[in-house]
């Protein structure tokens, strides 16, 4: 199985941090995105829309959009339950995360992190900061009743908001309003099999 990603990224961090919590042997394939690779014409061959992570499977089928991987690679574990409303409440929180979390954390952090916060998108950053606590005050209510987002154990919607929640800052949001969050925070980082960026950084070639 191949990863094609960027380790900076938000999205493909939840595809390693599933594959380290799971012990799922990979090969990781840098992709950088800030170079244009991923508008390659070899990479537009494995996905047309030409974004990361992209997941080769063992059989050559390619599947692209991060939430998408984390249910393929979380069928019958723990971290997908098979309770109907159970799973549907993974689902509700990754859709929360793409619509409501993402576009606003993210790409604040992209904006700062990767542009190095230019003055023609300084207005635009401030603006996101607006989003980006509403969907922190939301993950907040839950996380404030129980530790994990569905329930009272890990599943792939606490991988799919951790990943830019943990990251936060690198967009200026400050999370210590958030205990709840924070204790959520700490909790994933002592999960067994549990990597940083940081951590796969040191190694990104496996992964």
């Amino acid at each position: 199985m191949k990863v094609y990603a960027d380790i900076k990224s938000g999205n493909c961090y939840k595809v390693a941090l599933i594959c380290s919590l799971l012990e799922i042997s990979h090969q990781w394939v840098h992709v950088d995105i800030l170079k244009a690779e991923t508008q390659a014409t070899s990479f537009l061959a494995k996905n047309s829309n030409g974004k990361i992570p992209l997941l080769e499977t063992e059989n050559g089928q390619y599947l692209a959009e991060s939430n998408a991987i984390l249910n393929y690679l979380a069928d019958d574990t723990a971290l997908l339950p098979t309770d109907p409303m159970q799973r549907a409440l993974v689902l509700q929180w990754q859709f929360f995360e793409q619509y409501s979390h993402e576009p606003f954390i993210a790409v604040a952090r992209f904006i700062n992190l990767y542009l190095g916060l230019p003055e023609s998108r300084a207005q635009e950053y401030q603006d996101l900061q607006v989003g980006g606590h509403k969907a922190l005050r939301v993950m907040e209510d839950q996380l404030s009743q129980s530790d994990y987002l569905v329930g009272s154990s890990i599943t792939i919607a606490d991988i799919s908001l951790y990943a830019y929640t943990h990251v936060a800052f690198e967009g200026g949001f400050n999370l210590s309003s958030y205990p709840g969050i924070l204790s959520w925070l700490s909790r994933i980082r002592q999960l067994p099999g549990y990597k940083s960026m940081d951590d796969f950084n040191l190694n990104k070639e496996n992964g």
